[in-house]
């Protein structure tokens, strides 16, 4: 089943391929159970335990399968967040436009406790980085005000390096796009990317199925771990 997978996906300049939500949505045709799937594959690496967090994008317009996701999520999302044990925070909705970063809550948590995280993050001007609920509030409002902040990387578990590299605060040199830039040593960075690949492929296959979205949620839940690499500042996951 999972090469059938591998062929619905997009590919990034690294070859990293993932699997898109168009080539499921057909398969549930209930609207809760719509939503279940799509969310279900759009957290599958924080389900599985390999980020603490996703950005999730939601926009107010109908998909080619006819339902309309920002709408279901209206009415389901914060039933189907419970059932997923996930929290979310609303970052911006901005003309039909809504962006959600849904997370672990111990797993950011374990995030934001990390130094070198939080040296960033100071930086970047967070006044409470380890507190997650000042922190997120911080997130929102920039978000609000309009602007896109550089170290969002952070809260998505991304390698430090990667994010201070991106903001330019150290000299490192970009060394190729993967779902997001990597800059200095590839190695870890495309490793990680790799393991969210997986997760991801993981949860297609189960969705390509047919099997209830909430059973994949579950089966996610049960063998996600978390493994914390402080030497270097950032989460080295695995799932």
């Amino acid at each position: 089943m999972l090469h059938q997978v591998h062929q619905e996906t997009w590919h990034d300049s690294t070859g990293i391929n993932r699997p898109v939500w168009q080539h499921l949505s057909m398969k549930f045709p209930d609207g809760r159970d719509c939503l279940a799937a799509f969310l279900a594959l759009e957290t599958a690496e924080v389900l599985w335990g390999s980020k603490p967090g996703n950005l999730i994008s939601i926009v107010n317009r109908q998909r080619p399968c006819g339902r309309n996701l920002y709408a279901l999520w209206d009415s389901y999302g914060i039933g189907l967040m419970e059932e997923f044990g996930l929290k979310f925070r609303e970052l911006a909705d901005n003309a039909g436009h809504r962006l959600l970063l849904i997370y672990h809550e111990e797993s950011m948590d374990a995030l934001l406790a990390q130094k070198k995280v939080a040296a960033v993050l100071a930086r970047a001007g967070y006044r409470a980085p380890s507190d997650r609920k000042l922190t997120l509030d911080a997130l929102q409002e920039k978000m609000t005000a309009g602007g896109f902040p550089h170290e969002i990387g952070v809260f998505l578990g991304y390698p430090l390096k990667d994010v201070v590299g991106f903001m330019g605060w150290v000299q490192l040199p970009f060394s190729c796009q993967g779902p997001w830039k990597i800059f200095g040593r590839p190695d870890e960075s495309l490793q990680l990317a790799e393991l969210h690949r997986v997760c991801r492929c993981r949860m297609a296959e189960l969705l390509s199925c047919g099997a209830p979205p909430l059973n994949c949620v579950s089966q996610a839940a049960q063998h996600a771990s978390w493994t914390s690499k402080r030497d270097g500042g950032f989460f080295t996951p695995s799932c």
